[in-house]
């Protein structure tokens, strides 16, 4: 037995919570790295006035769904595949899986591009851009989106590394190319020595040019035969149950980060009426909830190819307690975070403002939804866990719910002069439904063939 076998072995085999720790260490890691980029990014756009942070707030949401869609969603389809085809050892499958995943990965990224550059404009001016703010989102998001084939490339084959076991090599992978952003970024949006300041197309360029040179390094790393799969190129043919098996996960996963976003969109829109200051003491408990989805995510995708394997290999109930492990670690750090801002909610609000009356309200935010974390955490963790198994729909369907919660009793509340107090117990009771459905249809739906 090789050495690669004998890891696949035992992800099959080895206790399930300390090799879920060991997974998913790296990935926390790197997405850790990733919200310091959108920090730094943030920063290098602030010192180029209130006009430019703004444009950046308007473009912000596409481009998380772009990581979102193609990292977690789409991502998550690709290492469930072909976990499940390395679980019932079937290695030319993998190798199949991995060059239809590439084309995933392109044709998407296509679409995507062509979407944003065509339409960008006239969302942007929906959400409310206006004069120099809208101009200024047009040319960041023009040089943005033009790139977004970079983003799905390399996310699709970080996914393929993921779902063959290997967290490592694409952890430490991103978190280069993160760093090499953070760099790129700051020197070409305010300038150094020769390098003249752009703004923030420069912050557009930096973000494309790190992400390419990732996508090369993969490139190199799949081509050369680096990993436990290699990518050939020669003698492709186009399957379509090979297609099916990425896409029945993938495209159905991609609706999650979608109806993420339009609550988050609708959620805004529908406390903006209440004030500038509500509006930023939500922000302020916004930022802490990005920081969370790191911690979920990186536990929930290092389950997939566990829960994969064990679905591959016929052990469904080694699979679904895998899942509820992934769950528990996640909910319980998660309230961890929680306990803290609830007990302690100027330790985080203080890092961003000392305006009393804002902070006022971001103490509210957290001593509101603080609680509810621990079901966020769950929630998510489990739609991960659940692509492993090739079932998402419940998941998805917890989603659907959460929106219309969000959307129906937000309307409700503008309708009856809501305060913000409400608006915040509504976050709460979403996380908590999200929580709460999503394991419900993970118990109830059956997992592979016993």
């Amino acid at each position: 037995m090789t050495p690669a076998s004998n890891d696949l072995q035992r992800l099959l085999t080895a206790p399930i919570l300390p090799t879920l720790l060991r997974l998913s260490a790296p990935n926390v890691l790197a997405m850790v790295m990733t919200v310091l980029v959108g920090v730094a990014e943030t920063y290098y756009v602030g010192r180029l006035g209130t006009a430019p942070l703004a444009a950046m707030a308007l473009v912000f949401p596409f481009a998380m769904l772009t990581q979102m869609m193609s990292a977690g969603a789409m991502g998550g389809g690709v290492s469930a595949a072909i976990s499940r085809a390395l679980g019932a050892a079937d290695v030319p499958r993998a190798q199949t899986l991995l060059q239809h995943a590439l084309l995933i990965g392109l044709g998407s990224g296509l679409i995507y591009s062509a979407i944003f550059v065509i339409w960008g404009p006239w969302l942007y001016q929906l959400l409310g851009g206006r004069d120099a703010v809208l101009l200024e989102a047009n040319a960041y998001a023009l040089v943005l989106f033009s790139g977004a084939l970079w983003v799905w490339l390399i996310n699709t084959l970080a996914s393929v590394l993921r779902g063959t076991g290997n967290m490592r090599t694409p952890s430490i992978a991103l978190m280069v190319t993160s760093a090499l952003q953070i760099i790129l970024a700051g020197v070409l949006c305010l300038g150094a020595g020769p390098v003249p300041a752009m703004g923030m197309v420069g912050v557009a360029w930096g973000h494309i040019i790190a992400t390419a040179a990732g996508v090369a390094y993969f490139l190199w790393y799949l081509i050369t035969g680096q990993g436990r799969l290699t990518l050939k190129l020669q003698a492709f043919e186009m399957q379509r149950r090979v297609f099916a098996d990425i896409l029945k996960v993938g495209a159905m996963a991609c609706l999650s980060p979608v109806q993420s976003v339009l609550a988050i969109l609708i959620f805004t829109g529908l406390l903006a009426q209440l004030g500038t200051e509500a509006l930023a003491g939500y922000g302020i408990g916004q930022r802490l909830e990005f920081l969370l989805i790191p911690i979920a995510f990186g536990i929930g995708v290092a389950s997939v190819p566990m829960v994969g394997m064990a679905i591959g290999a016929g052990q469904v109930d080694r699979a679904r307690r895998v899942a509820w492990v992934a769950g528990g670690v996640s909910a319980f750090n998660l309230a961890l975070i929680g306990a803290v801002v609830t007990l302690a909610p100027e330790l985080w609000a203080r890092l961003f403002t000392q305006d009393e009356t804002v902070l006022g309200f971001a103490r509210q935010y957290l001593v509101t939804a603080g609680p509810a974390f621990p079901f966020f955490g769950l929630g998510l963790t489990l739609y991960f866990a659940s692509q492993g198994a090739g079932q998402v729909i419940g998941p998805v369907l917890a989603g659907t719910v959460r929106l219309v919660l969000v959307a129906g009793v937000g309307y409700w509340l503008t309708q009856h002069q809501g305060t913000a107090e409400h608006f915040y117990g509504l976050v709460a009771v979403a996380m908590v439904l999200y929580g709460v459905v999503t394991a419900v249809a993970i118990k109830v739906t059956p997992w592979g063939q016993r």
